[in-house]
């Protein structure tokens, strides 16, 4: 009997909806980073069953099967090795950096991003030498040199753009993780959602934990009964009839936050596909709206949303550091282009 602790373990339910499709293609499209190789190799080391039995590589899932794998930890060692990777530097002095990440711009190496993102970008700009680093058991460790590098003190995710925080030494990394910690950090967001908010304002609250049918995703656990407190606040700055611009403030800090929340309230992000964002909305039966979303859907072909605000207290001064970003030129363009279509076809429907 294998060690369990050695193990990442999962369980996923076949939608209902879902067509026969092999079980070693639907459980590569649903776990992230992990190779079909890889799960091939589980289901021939019989660690993968369905219903509780056993299967075979070619055995086809059918909906509401249920899917249990157990994976054997990978273990990769690379290096951050720095790179010549153009930096958008809105804030700067001895102890502190503000970058803007672009959409699309992964922020750590990682299992399929080992090179390419923000923290190579950031090891070139700081003049650091490669630093060792490995996952194991699912883990990353790094070195102390590491430890001392440019750290973000934040994430956002890769097609999220806007602002980030570095700290360049010890003493700055340690006092904003407080801040961060105590979520005195000014953080706003701003988010082109689904549909037509009925209020101006409002708070979301539930506990956001890992989806136990896809662990690609998180889900709001109204009932508290799992994942880790979350408040957003929202503010609606322009309605568009189809879609709403909203701006959100962060209360907690949960990973998708803003994404799951706002899906949790039924008006997930605009082309958002992990939540439900990339399908149109109202009026799918009417060609031209059909033809108009999925021109839009090519003009931003990330989920809108933005980190525009970040303040804090400075680590060294104690004053107040505020910087702001403007909106993306293609999230502009697609609520513009929203603004023209409600004037111009209002009929359609109606």
């Amino acid at each position: 009997m294998p060690n369990i602790d050695k193990f990442e373990h999962f369980r996923l339910v076949v939608d209902k909806g879902q067509s026969a499709t092999r079980i070693d293609k639907f459980i590569s499209t649903h776990l992230e980073h992990t190779s079909r190789n890889r799960i091939q190799q589980a289901i021939d080391a019989k660690y993968v069953e369905i219903n509780g039995q056993i299967v075979k590589a070619n055995c086809k899932v059918k909906p509401l099967d249920i899917i249990t794998i157990n994976l054997p930890y990978e273990r990769h060692e690379f290096s951050i090795v720095p790179q010549d990777i153009p930096l958008d530097i809105r804030y700067e002095d001895n102890d502190v950096l503000v970058v803007y990440k672009p959409a699309g711009m992964v922020v750590h190496p990682g299992a399929g991003n080992f090179d390419g993102t923000l923290i190579n970008a950031l090891a070139f700009y700081l003049h650091l030498n490669p630093v060792s680093t490995k996952i194991e058991d699912g883990q990353k460790s790094v070195s102390e040199e590491d430890q001392r590098m440019g750290v973000l003190v934040h994430r956002i995710d890769k097609d999220t753009s806007g602002l980030l925080l570095v700290a360049k030494n010890e003493n700055a990394q340690l006092k904003l993780a407080k801040q961060f910690f105590d979520h005195s950090i000014n953080r706003k967001y701003v988010a082109i959602v689904w549909g037509d908010l009925e209020n101006d304002e409002g708070i979301i609250e539930g506990n956001i934990g890992r989806d136990p049918n896809d662990r690609l995703k998180f889900k709001v656990f109204a009932d508290g009964s799992e994942g880790k407190t979350a408040v957003t606040h929202y503010k609606v700055l322009k309605r568009f009839g189809y879609v709403t611009l909203v701006e959100c403030i962060l209360e907690t800090g949960r990973t998708h936050q803003i994404r799951v929340h706002m899906n949790y309230i039924g008006h997930p992000i605009f082309n958002d596909e992990k939540y439900g964002g990339d399908r149109i909305r109202k009026g799918a039966i009417y060609t031209k709206y059909k033809q108009f979303i999925k021109n839009c859907f090519k003009l931003l072909p990330h989920q809108a949303l933005h980190a525009k605000t970040l303040g804090f207290i400075h680590p060294a001064t104690g004053k107040h550091i505020l910087i702001n970003s403007n909106i993306p030129s293609d999230m502009v363009a697609v609520l513009d282009k929203f603004d023209i279509f409600a004037r111009n076809s209002k009929e359609i429907l109606e």
